[in-house]
């Protein structure tokens, strides 16, 4: 099956189009879906829908694409007035759980889905809850990434195993100063991409009582660490502070256009960089820089998730077990060059990975092998209730320390009381 060239619709008609689903459709048959993409998902995933619709003419199954800010900033609003899509493609998973379909009496073989994926199954249901509400398209994990042209061209040696945060900084600033660069490195504007550094310096969100634990020294570490290099030009200032409140920014393009010699963002750019990059320069993945308390990463992922407010389960359970299929999952992962979280397709293995880029294949590796540098405080992330409330603190109330609206101390106890409000209003 070949690619097709998609155009992608731009920030206006995206914004207009979540707009536009605010008010459900729940037409007789159809099933519509929510989805956003990174890379060439969203052409892997029309072909998948043609292939259902062909062979299920009585359900007519709509993908509707948009930005990944309007899955972030306009499904939950739809989902808290009762409405949205009938399937959504989402990352925010523990914190909507709320808003899932348990599909478990609707599907044919509820085993199946325990079986294969069992596993993250409490990431996107309620605490204590058995329900079965959707599936991971996708394993990531967050990880660094760097050009290696520039590095070579610049006569600096990539850090080995085992270099810490400040190793590959200062590495990337003696690219940045011998060829020009716009900044040495550039984190995405995420509390999440910060979380495994956090963690890495010995950061740990969950109290005893599995509430949120108040900013402890390992954020503070690291924090202060992002403003330092702010300050002093080698990390990339504007994709934190041209962007206001929780509000995500990715600086992908930036290392796509070697405006940065060293990116930190996850797994899930691979296929992104493969297709923008071809072969204008050569690329790896780095896994994690190492702090004090070790080197971890934070996995994570996107899933597909039934909405509770469906008028068509039935339809919506159908949909979903076709695109569940092992060999539709292998399918998704080889084309899409994500990490597949189904375990029978793990465990077969042989995944042909579609592609000729030479960077791809060793770049996946690197991030497998990062899996396991992973720390137990970050392991316990992706299913905890409150872990969008501490991301969303802290990628607002830093960057406004970026910004110079805030001091650094000023920001940590705003962390605390912003995340405060949010148990509080959760009661």
């Amino acid at each position: 099956m070949t690619l097709r060239k998609m155009t992608t619709a731009g920030p206006l008609a995206a914004l207009a189009l979540g707009l536009g689903l605010m008010t459900s459709t729940a037409l007789a048959g159809d099933v519509r879906i929510m989805w956003y993409s990174d890379g060439v998902e969203g052409e892997v995933m029309k072909d998948l829908v043609a292939q259902f619709n062909a062979a299920n003419p009585g359900i007519n199954v709509i993908l509707d694409e948009v930005a990944y800010k309007v899955v972030q900033e306009q499904l939950p609003i739809q989902l808290e007035a009762g409405e949205g899509p009938d399937i959504a493609r989402v990352t925010n998973l523990k914190t909507l759980a709320k808003h899932w379909l348990d599909l478990t009496p609707y599907l044919s073989d509820p085993d199946y889905w325990r079986t294969n994926f069992g596993t993250h199954a409490d990431w996107m249901r309620e605490d204590g809850s058995q329900a079965i509400t959707g599936f991971m398209t996708q394993l990531t994990l967050t990880g660094g990434f760097a050009n290696k042209t520039l590095f070579d061209q610049a006569g600096v040696a990539l850090p080995g195993k085992g270099a810490t945060w400040d190793d590959w900084v200062n590495a990337a600033a003696a690219v940045q100063a011998s060829q020009g660069t716009a900044a040495a490195f550039a984190i995405d504007r995420s509390g999440h991409r910060i979380s495994g550094p956090n963690v890495s310096y010995g950061a740990n969100y969950i109290g005893a009582d599995g509430k949120p634990a108040p900013v402890d020294a390992g954020v503070k570490e690291f924090a202060g660490k992002l403003v330092a290099w702010v300050a002093d030009g080698k990390m990339l200032k504007d994709t934190w502070v041209a962007a206001s409140g929780s509000t995500y920014r990715a600086a992908a393009d930036d290392f796509i256009n070697g405006a940065i010699p060293f990116y930190y963002s996850g797994s899930w750019q691979i296929a992104n960089f493969s297709t923008k990059i071809g072969d204008a320069f050569d690329w790896v993945a780095v896994g994690s820089p190492c702090g004090t308390a070790g080197c971890s990463g934070l996995a994570g992922g996107a899933a597909l998730v039934a909405v509770k407010y469906t008028k068509n389960p039935e339809e919506v359970a159908k949909v979903m077990e076709f695109l569940s299929q092992a060999d539709i999952v292998k399918e998704f992962s080889e084309r899409t060059l994500f990490l597949p979280a189904h375990a029978g397709v793990v465990a077969a293995g042989g995944l042909n990975w579609q592609t000729k880029d030479k960077n791809v294949g060793p770049a996946l590796d690197v991030f497998v092998a990062s899996a396991a540098d992973i720390l137990p405080a970050a392991a316990a992330l992706p299913s905890w209730k409150w872990a969008s409330a501490y991301y969303g603190a802290m990628a607002n109330r830093i960057s406004q320390v970026m910004a110079g609206e805030l001091t650094l101390d000023d920001a940590f106890g705003k962390i605390d009381s912003d995340i405060a409000e949010q148990v509080a209003a959760a009661k």
